[in-house]
């Protein structure tokens, strides 16, 4: 006599799949995007963001993925409502796939002005479900404020877009003199703030991928 399935099996094997794909959510490595914020020639964001991203791989459990906006340029303006032009779509198709693919960002911005740079927030409005419940860190550089003004008015930028920035984050004073070649002069005290920045992007991209595993964000 065949099986039968009733509601209560159902929902049990339901149940199942969805704590196996939350399990997998959780141990799965995370896809962190770097970031680099800055298209100013003669720029010092690469400097910093390879330092970072060379961090971030051996600090265990990230799948790295730099995000250069000087090698992956944007649209000169915004898309009209009626969407982007067949040009604009062929530029977006080689950021918007790599923003959407990932589990978490840090983005390393300069300070201009009091603020960051126009081709970061380009970018950044240029999408909106790319940020959607994931969370971003920040690594800042430059003058005697160390690039953190910047990073305060990015954190009301994404928490527009239903991100989740984490609290701490890793800035140089001084960005210039503060690097030897390619590696920080002080190299215990940035990558002791790198790690504890690190450990919170890992804990909030599994809690919240696990969530949006369980049930999609903003159903």
């Amino acid at each position: 006599m065949p099986a039968t399935t009733t509601p209560a099996t159902a929902a049990s094997v339901a149940a199942d799949a969805a704590a196996f794909d939350a399990s997998d959510a959780a141990e799965a490595p995370v896809k962190l995007a770097v970031v680099v914020g800055s298209t100013r020639g003669g720029r010092f964001g690469p400097t910093v963001a390879a330092w970072f991203a060379g961090h971030a791989a051996r600090h265990g459990g990230f799948d790295v993925d730099v995000v250069d906006l000087v090698d992956t340029p944007l649209p000169a303006a915004m898309p009209g409502f009626d969407g982007p032009s067949a040009d604009d779509a062929a530029l977006l198709a080689e950021v918007s796939p790599r923003l959407a693919a990932a589990d978490a960002f840090v983005v390393v911005t300069p300070e201009y002005n009091h603020s960051f740079p126009a081709a970061l927030k380009h970018l950044i409005d240029l999408h909106f479900t790319e940020w959607q419940a994931k969370p971003v860190g920040f690594v800042a550089y430059g003058g005697m404020a160390a690039g953190l003004r910047a990073v305060e008015q990015l954190r009301q930028v994404f928490a527009e877009l239903h991100a989740v920035t984490v609290r701490d984050t890793v800035s140089f004073h001084g960005a210039a003199g503060a690097f030897d070649g390619p590696d920080p002069r002080d190299p215990a005290g940035c990558s002791a703030a790198a790690t504890t920045m690190l450990d919170q992007l890992q804990w909030w991209a599994r809690a919240l991928r696990t969530a949006k595993a369980a049930q999609p964000y903003g159903s």
